[in-house]
């Protein structure tokens, strides 16, 4: 329990230190304004720019406003209560304007932001945990919030922020720093090691009260490590102290929640198929592969691979591998219709040709489309196979079109 008293000194400081915040480049998220009747909710993974970016919205509003970040440890104490004598502070200062950081730690929240929106106030919030602010959304928020995600970085953000040209030698920087922004900043890979760590004591083993913290960071190391590569809750449950597979598949959830990796599924039109059959790791981030991963021998393959799929999930939730007799990295869909279909590789040559085209082209005859892509480091090139256009184009290129979604056109059934 907080006092009246103890609560506006909070808000004073807390201001004062937003006054004096270098917010920086202009993310990209659109249409952040466009519905004062509902609460915009920021998610994305811890230190990914998400106060920052309130503190822009802020600034295109006005300073009439009360901003609140629950992550100050002088508000240890606040409480569900706590909200009326918080409220008594805003009517008195006649603000109706609230930013709110990190309140996924405040029980019973949703209950408070639902009034304050009946009564006509403006309201952001921002949250670090995919499944807390999903379920509470789900009860008293429904129809009443616009939900935004935040990522570290993206390579136009990268570009843009650092000042360096979209070329092979900056996209291969990108590829080891990675996009949280204080990384970019400082270069300092400490940033992420006590970033990655935070994420996995403090956002997931605090949080769900996991006991066996050792085999929680050991697990989080291991798939930072061997990210791009398929998983299996049995097979991991091998390889650590962890009791069993669902026991294992909850911490991976745990780890999807926080932001930290995604689990991408095997295509099939079949849900049933795509829960038995191996996951695919991803990190949201190759800065945090670099910092915390336990291989010493460079991979840039990989690393290149991590890259494409956080520039894919930026523009879509719906993405799968593919795996018939060969394997394609990606198959995007946009609102369940086939958008992209996409191979990874670092340098395309006489060792690898016919395996990647083979894994293309697979997937380009099942889905009876003609055009697909190869993304690469620093190659470009095209080849023509049986009426299939296949595009090979360099990382930095793709990754600054306009929109580097592949729109597939179907093959005629006349030809």
């Amino acid at each position: 329990m907080l006092s009246k008293l103890v609560l506006e000194q909070i808000i004073d400081s807390q201001k004062e230190r937003l006054s004096q915040l270098d917010t920086g480049l202009t993310r990209e998220i659109p249409d952040l304004l466009q519905f004062p009747r509902h609460a915009l909710i920021i998610t994305g993974i811890r230190r990914c720019g998400k106060s920052t970016l309130l503190q822009q919205i802020n600034k295109v509003i006005g300073d009439n406003t009360i901003y609140l970040n629950f992550e100050d440890p002088r508000l240890a104490g606040f409480e569900p209560g706590d909200f009326n004598r918080l409220q008594e502070v805003v009517e008195a200062r006649g603000i109706n304007i609230l930013f709110f950081d990190e309140i996924q730690n405040i029980g019973k929240w949703e209950n408070y932001i639902r009034f304050r929106l009946d009564e006509g106030y403006r309201v952001f919030l921002t949250g670090s945990n995919a499944s807390m602010l999903s379920r509470e959304l789900g009860t008293k928020l429904t129809g009443r919030h616009i939900s935004k995600e935040l990522f570290p970085f993206s390579y136009n953000e990268y570009i843009s922020f650092t000042g360096l040209k979209p070329d092979a030698q900056s996209s291969d920087k990108y590829r080891q720093q990675g996009g949280f922004p204080e990384m970019v900043k400082s270069d300092k890979s400490e940033i992420l090691m006590n970033t990655f760590n935070d994420i996995v004591i403090r956002d997931i083993a605090i949080r769900y009260n996991i006991k066996n913290i050792s085999s929680l960071q050991q697990l989080a190391v291991w798939l930072i490590s061997n990210a791009t590569k398929p998983v299996t809750g049995n097979s991991l449950r091998k390889l650590f102290d962890i009791g069993s597979s669902s026991s294992v598949m909850e911490y991976l959830s745990h780890f999807s929640n926080a932001y930290l990796f995604y689990f991408l599924p095997k295509f099939s039109y079949s849900h049933k198929v795509q829960i038995v059959n191996p996951k695919k790791v991803y990190s949201i981030d190759n800065g945090l592969i670099e910092a915390n991963s336990v291989n010493f021998t460079p991979d840039n393959g990989r690393m290149l691979e991590n890259m494409t799929f956080m520039h894919l999930r930026r523009l879509t939730r719906e993405i799968y591998y593919f795996a018939e007799t060969k394997e394609c990295d990606f198959i995007t869909f946009n609102r369940g219709k086939l958008s992209g279909i996409f191979q990874s590789c670092w340098q395309l040559d006489q060792d690898n040709m016919d395996r990647e085209l083979k894994g293309l082209t697979g997937a380009m005859d099942f889905f009876n489309v003609k055009e697909g892509k190869i993304i690469t480091y620093n190659q470009d090139d095209s080849f023509t196979i049986t009426g299939k256009k296949i595009t090979v184009i360099p990382f930095h290129r793709w990754a600054t079109l306009k929109d580097p979604r592949l729109t597939t056109t179907a093959i005629s059934s006349e030809i």
